[in-house]
């Protein structure tokens, strides 16, 4: 029982969404973004910015 006490007490510490941070190169790599994509991120963000906004933000080819 002290186990899930300790696992919930983990969770609710982890960062959310709003506050993980994401290198763009690797997001990109992982959302398999064109380079002029990653281009466009690294330019609006920098090397790293909140995953939420990336998410938001990267236009994927159809």
């Amino acid at each position: 029982m002290g186990q899930r006490i300790e696992a919930g007490i983990r969770e609710a510490n982890s960062p959310t969404m709003d506050e993980t941070f994401w290198s763009v190169f690797d997001f990109a790599r992982r959302y398999r973004l064109e380079k002029k994509e990653e281009m466009r991120l690294l330019t609006l963000f920098g090397t790293k910015a909140p995953l939420r906004m990336l998410l938001s933000t990267a236009r994927r080819a159809s």
